[in-house]
């Protein structure tokens, strides 16, 4: 797949004109981080007090499951969705979705959220699925309208992701016979091949834009064999292929990503946290392969690489991500605040403390969940409170977007 840089060149500014409609349904990246930034806060605590027997929810599935699923399918694939409608209109120049749509999207995403804890089954399915095909016609417009053939894999991976929720939904339902489980390790796959593929694009790029003199020359032979060796690795995990096989995989792709990692020069990141944060985060991508393939001999659980992915990876890119692109897109300099360093570190924090902690003191899980389910809970409210008024407020140059 192929992907233009998350932070497009300048465009020529356009004729002065009134600003059309409320600034918080102008461009996608605004109700979506929000939106994704509270369920975030919110989520996880629920889901540790209900695991830990603390409360009792009436889910309409497993625990577990709902946990899992709201995660990948409401928490990232809401960022994700956040970050198409606004990436692709500095892409094209063309619209991607605003106002009365913009708002009808953002809706139907938080409706399927609040289904998940008070409507049948039913309802809460249909709701849940019918938003990724949406952005995903709403994408393929406008990338056809604008001849922009390179990104139209990116609907390809939208339509992939929605077949998984597909597939998950349909499980619970018990209407196919495939694990529900395998459903959502396929999302967790197919966000971590995107990250693999944004990555290397984006982070070799911001550190040699602010290290005078660095070179960073990742052959594409390389690059090319690092997505190979990765999803391949992914599939014959999802699809429980052999343990043996599964291992000798994961070893070649964590290694791989280590080797990609050591080249990026993480060393030179450490006094730019808006850098360094998407480093850290990266450098869980590795550490999850080697855990997968211990899990294989048996020696860890699976759930410590599996949150390795999700907490370490995902997590960290995430908030350094919606940090970084709200910034540029609401006319702000890409300097972060104390509060934003503190989300950086709380997050990461988060991760060692759900991965490394539970991996050498097995006795100490319960009070491991519950540290980083309220580290991860404090950094994404960090993110509400400065976030919020931002994100409700037009641009501070006056521009649209």
């Amino acid at each position: 797949m192929s992907l233009p840089p998350l932070v497009s060149a300048s465009r020529p500014a356009q004729s002065a004109a009134p600003l059309q409609g409320w600034p918080l349904l102008r461009l996608g990246f605004r109700p979506f981080y929000l939106g994704t930034a509270l369920l975030a806060c919110l989520a996880v605590p629920l889901w540790i007090a209900i695991f830990l027997g603390r409360i009792q929810v009436p889910l309409p599935m497993s625990p577990l499951l709902w946990h899992a699923h709201e995660m990948l399918f409401g928490f990232a694939a809401g960022v994700v969705v956040g970050f198409l409608l606004t990436a692709v209109k500095a892409w094209t120049g063309l619209e991607t979705a605003r106002g009365p749509l913009l708002g009808a999207l953002a809706l139907l995403w938080l409706a399927a959220r609040l289904a998940s804890l008070v409507a049948p089954y039913a309802v809460y399915a249909t709701l849940d699925m019918l938003l990724l095909p949406a952005v995903a016609a709403v994408l393929l417009r406008v990338l056809i309208k604008a001849g922009n053939k390179r990104n139209i894999p990116l609907i390809c991976l939208l339509l992939l992701m929605a077949a998984a929720n597909l597939v998950f939904h349909l499980s619970v339902l018990g209407i196919v016979a495939v694990p529900a489980v395998s459903a959502l390790y396929a999302e967790l796959a197919l966000i971590l091949m995107v990250v693999s593929v944004i990555t290397g694009r984006v982070v070799p790029m911001f550190t040699r834009n602010v290290t005078p003199g660095l070179v960073i020359n990742m052959p594409r032979k390389f690059e090319l064999s690092l997505l190979a060796v990765t999803a391949v690795a992914l599939a014959l995990w999802v699809f429980a292929a052999p343990a043996p096989v599964v291992l000798v995989a994961s070893l070649a792709a964590g290694v791989m990503h280590a080797v990609r990692l050591w080249k990026w020069h993480p060393q030179v990141t450490f006094k730019r946290p808006i850098l360094w944060i998407l480093h850290a985060s990266y450098a869980w991508l590795p550490l999850g392969f080697v855990l997968l393939a211990l899990a294989q001999l048996g020696w860890v659980v699976p759930s410590l690489a599996v949150h390795a992915f999700a907490v370490g990876v995902i997590g960290g890119l995430i908030i350094g991500m919606v940090t970084r692109t709200a910034r540029g897109h609401t006319g702000r300099p890409l300097q972060p605040s104390r509060g934003e360093v503190v989300a950086y570190a709380l997050v990461m924090l988060a991760a060692v403390l759900r991965v490394l902690v539970p991996a050498v003191q097995p006795a100490w899980y319960a009070y491991a969940l519950e540290g980083a389910a309220c580290l991860w809970a404090i950094a994404f409210a960090i993110y509400l409170v400065i976030y919020t008024p931002w994100l409700m407020r037009t641009r501070l140059d006056g521009k649209d977007g």
